[in-house]
């Protein structure tokens, strides 16, 4: 994950007696002279700040009073919080408390805190306590270091998982949450270091300085820090829960056709996108559009010209948003030639400004198996999810560039060689057929290679989702076409090889009898998609279509008749068993997404 913040408290960890610390000073200009934004995050009013300090412009921002007061060098300042009332301030030093009054927060020495008290519930106000080694603080609801940290990263169009955050004291404790990373001073708070991801040993705020020079040098948030920020994904069959942080790996996921990839993925970016990482999927087939309804997720393309990439990189800058790119509508030769120039793109965007945070590039192998695949990837930023059912179509250096590998379903002998390859742990091809062919709908496994799955094969059930694959009530098969709307399945000489199909339901008969060759011949044109997207403007089943499509024009689809009717069924007929799964959808979710298709047929 790039570094490109460092968010410091100030009392006790980069000064001693109010007295910042010359050499953490030299640090601090260092690291802005690398492109390093620094941000100061204090308990302190900023007015006494500058009294103490002096200069303050030398950071690119100060978030004062606890969070509540947000300040640039430039002169712009936001209140996060609502100024105290003053009545509150004129009881409290009424009955002998000597308090400071900044903004929106009242200083007071600790032991004042009954008084403070009796005063905010008699008054009845919404107001906290927190307390800061001796000292007190009375802050507004909402108030702290971490929300003032975020809507200051927020205005410099910097995000908190691109942070390191160092502190050392009880009101450190969200700030260092709040970042990729929180460091806490080794001679500060006990508590605070128990709780942070890395321990800053040392003795004062020299100590600080060494570290901020030492991990400037990567300009990367060190990997060996795993951080608090993980994704929950289901319980392995010891009813434990499958935990992990996803910054700094490259994560493959791979199975069959219609095993369920896709779905895992969404899941993956889901719970990315709510933890406020910025996600950028290129999606070849229309298969995450109902990412959209998260917070912060635009869906570029579609039925629309794909994006143009200098409108690309603009959107993908921003941390706060997620770009999801749809291509189904673009031919193969169309998808190939913009994803070859987009890729490059941007991981030189990733590694000036560490966003996106994950790049999601589904269906891989038909674009990642070519030897100019260093002129595609940067692998080494470790920030790309891969999903394919063709492991052994990658190119052998992205196969080896995976630091987590986790499968759905998988029954191709050739895959289940290429996976036996990749993971070397002794299993025989046999045992592998054996565990991945049991895996369900419902489940995935993680192989041996990454910590979490401690060496071994370790299958888990997946957790639901928010957003899903929308399934569709079985009346559509019914519905009855026009004439002209109708499939005709047709010979090579042109003549009809059935009735024309009026109907899914008829659609669905005529494939169970066709002959394998007019199937093959329509897959070729990509007939079945086209009729879907344009009779039903069904986004979602006619990118089905088009996959299997794909596979047939590959060579690697086995049973299309098979194939095609499982995708209409999935679609259409989703059985109530089945929809006690992962694949299920709620009522609410039904209502907010809306994703049943319209049908020409007046």
């Amino acid at each position: 994950m790039k570094f490109k913040v460092l968010a410091l408290d100030y009392d006790g960890t980069i000064a001693q007696d109010g007295k910042l610390n010359a050499e953490v000073r030299s640090a601090i200009i260092e690291a802005r002279a690398r492109g390093l934004m620094v941000v100061l995050v204090t308990g302190r009013i900023l007015e006494d700040l500058r009294q103490v300090a002096g200069d303050v412009s030398f950071f690119d921002g100060i978030v004062a009073e606890n969070g509540g007061h947000i300040f640039f060098p430039n002169g712009t300042s936001r209140l996060l919080g609502q100024p105290l009332p003053q009545n509150f301030v004129q009881e409290v030093r009424r009955r002998g408390v000597s308090v400071s009054a900044g903004k929106c927060v009242v200083e007071a020495d600790a032991n004042a805190a009954p008084v403070i008290l009796s005063v905010i519930r008699e008054m009845e106000l919404p107001l906290l306590l927190l307390f800061n080694r001796g000292r007190l603080m009375v802050l507004p609801q909402g108030v702290c270091k971490g929300a003032g940290l975020r809507t200051a990263l927020s205005a410099l169009r910097l995000s908190v998982h691109n942070a390191i955050g160092i502190g050392d004291a009880e009101n450190d404790h969200d700030l260092l949450a709040a970042c990729e990373i929180g460091v806490a001073a080794g001679w500060g708070s006990k508590t605070l270091q128990a709780s942070a991801d890395q321990v800053l040993q040392g003795s004062g705020p020299a100590a600080v300085a060494g570290y901020l020079r030492r991990t400037m040098g990567e300009l990367r948030l060190p990997r060996e820090r795993t951080g608090h920020y993980r994704l929950s994904l289901g319980t392995f069959d010891d009813g434990s829960t499958l935990e992990f942080p996803l910054r700094g790996r490259n994560v493959l996921i791979a199975g069959d056709p219609r095993s369920g990839k896709s779905w895992v993925t969404g899941l993956v970016c889901e719970q990315m996108i709510l933890q406020g990482y910025s996600v950028c999927v290129i999606d070849p087939e229309g298969d995450y559009r109902t990412l959209e309804p998260l917070p912060g997720v635009v869906v570029m393309g579609g039925t629309d010209e794909p994006p143009q990439l200098p409108d690309l990189a603009q959107a993908v800058r921003h941390p706060d948003m997620s770009v999801v790119i749809d291509l189904s509508h673009l031919k193969q030769p169309e998808k190939v030639k913009y994803i070859y120039t987009l890729l490059p793109m941007l991981a030189a965007i990733r590694r000036t400004t560490g966003l996106p945070h994950r790049i999601v590039v589904d269906e891989a192998h038909y674009f990642l198996h070519e030897p100019n695949i260093r002129e595609l990837l940067d692998l080494n930023l470790g920030a790309y999810t891969l999903v394919t059912y063709r492991l052994s179509d990658l190119h052998p250096e992205v196969r080896k560039a995976v630091e987590l590998l986790m499968v759905k379903r998988i029954t191709d002998p050739q895959e289940i060689h290429t996976l036996a390859n990749m993971v070397k742990d002794g299993t025989s091809e046999a045992d592998w057929k054996k565990k991945l062919d049991a895996l369900t709908i419902s489940q995935a496994a993680l192989l041996p290679g990454s910590t979490e799955a401690e060496g071994r094969f370790r299958r888990f059930d997946l957790f639901p989702r928010m957003t899903s694959h929308v399934r569709h009530k079985a009346k559509y098969m019914d519905v009855e076409l026009i004439e002209a709307q109708a499939f005709m399945f047709t010979n090579e000489d042109g003549s009809w090889a059935g009735t024309p199909a009026r109907s899914l339901k008829e659609f669905c008969d005529c494939l169970k009898t066709c002959p394998t060759a007019v199937l093959g011949r329509h897959a070729q044109r990509s007939d079945f998609s086209q009729w879907i997207e344009g009779v039903f403007h069904d986004h979602l089943l006619a990118s089905q279509m088009r996959k299997i499509e794909q596979r047939q024009k590959a060579g690697h689809e086995h049973n299309l008749s098979s194939s095609l009717l499982k995708a209409v069924n999935d679609r259409y007929e989703f059985s109530s068993d089945s929809a006690a799964g992962i694949h299920s959808v709620t009522a609410a979710s039904d209502a907010n997404h809306r994703l049943e298709p319209v049908l020409s047929v007046s």
